[in-house]
């Protein structure tokens, strides 16, 4: 078998199931028939939906899911004011509360 046919074949099978050599011979045909039942019990249809757990993950499912919006960059502008502020507050701010300089 050529090298071609061979790697068009292994992309078919995985290689730890069967290899091309199994494939079409007689007696190799309960070797084939491994590779059959292995393809049997893999799930068909669509991957179910995946619950999302913790915190990050429900924020991704709500704001970047199915329907996809506007609010993270909003939070993020929102969280920064506040970052900022803070920050303006612990290092200037708070030395101004009871002396102006």
């Amino acid at each position: 078998m050529s090298f071609i046919a061979r790697r068009g074949l292994s992309t078919l099978v995985p290689p730890k199931i069967a290899s091309p050599s199994a494939i079409g011979g007689a007696q190799d045909a309960a070797r084939m028939q491994r590779v059959v039942s292995f393809y049997e019990k893999l799930p068909r249809g669509p991957a179910p939906d995946v619950n999302p757990k913790g915190l990050v993950g429900r924020y991704q499912a709500r704001y970047f899911g199915k329907n996809p919006s506007a609010a993270p960059i909003i939070h993020l502008i929102g969280f920064l004011l506040v970052l900022g502020y803070g920050n303006n507050y612990y290092f200037h701010l708070r030395h101004h509360k009871n002396n102006a300089h």
